[in-house]
């Protein structure tokens, strides 16, 4: 069994006023990972959030993956509509068949899609990492977005199953 570099939901919609919280710097970690990632032989995954009606759909430009991180030929891409990869999507199939039994996790929004894979991820047995400074999201009413991202690398972190790694300190 493998691992494998996840990203979920990072396309251009993050930029859109207001745009995520330190977006162009997560964009730039994250292209950092693809590159080491791929350097390794580590297979990157994406999942891609597609909701008619919003700066997520399906085919615009906002629903792209940003060009500096865009998937290539031989990448799993899946498409999701709920809030987890895992949601009446084949995403957990496809992990399986391609022998992902471990992920390392980044991308936007923390407090949604991320959690909810992370904590799916890690309940269905699947080795789980979060890339401690490569995931953000935008201010909520409530919370600021840096607060919002801070609190659930903490939560992660004392569930017990799940690891919450720095960037500079992932095995690859």
């Amino acid at each position: 069994m493998s691992s494998a570099l996840l990203i979920i939901d990072f396309q251009n919609a993050v930029f859109i006023d207001p745009p995520a919280h330190s977006a162009d710097e997560v964009l730039a970690r994250i292209s950092e990972l693809i590159a080491r990632a791929r350097k390794a032989g580590m297979p990157v995954v994406y999942v891609q959030h597609n909701e008619a009606g919003t700066a997520w759909e399906k085919d615009s430009d906002s629903w792209q993956f940003p060009t500096t991180i865009a998937p290539q030929a031989g990448d799993y891409v899946c498409a999701k509509q709920h809030s987890s990869a895992f949601q009446q999507t084949g995403f957990e199939a496809g992990l399986t068949e391609r022998g992902i039994a471990e992920i390392f996790v980044c991308g936007y929004a923390s407090e949604f899609c991320l959690d909810s894979a992370i904590r799916q991820a890690a309940a269905l047995g699947i080795k789980t990492n979060v890339i401690a400074d490569a995931h953000t999201t935008r201010n909520r009413p409530h919370l600021d977005a840096a607060t919002i991202s801070n609190h659930h690398n903490w939560v992660w972190s004392e569930m017990g199953q799940i690891s919450v790694i720095p960037a500079a300190q992932l095995p690859f």
